[in-house]
């Protein structure tokens, strides 16, 4: 069984997300071959928080180049968690 660190992989701190948090909603990077009950379990246990529910995205990565040198970034899931009304913000983004 996977440790809930290794599926929550980082926060995503942008302005959009910032706002969203104002509504109970949090988004991380999370490792690709998760699944929504696996994410659910992970940030529950972690957070010790209540999820009430999940949205994922899988992001494709950007085609970049340097020079005559193309390559491409990595692909990578994103997931936007609801909590339930009754449930304590996440302390990591406290302050922020």
């Amino acid at each position: 069984m996977k440790s809930p660190y290794d599926i929550i992989i980082k926060p995503i701190i942008t302005e959009k997300s910032m706002m969203g948090m104002e509504t109970n909603k949090y988004t991380f990077k999370v490792l690709k071959d998760a699944n929504k009950t696996e994410i659910k379990l992970a940030v529950e246990e972690a957070f010790g928080v209540k999820v009430s529910k999940i949205n994922t995205l899988n992001v494709k990565g950007k085609v970049k180049r340097q020079g005559k040198f193309i390559g491409k970034r990595a692909d990578w899931k994103k997931a936007i968690i609801t909590l339930t009304a009754d449930s304590k913000p996440i302390e990591l983004f406290e302050g922020m």
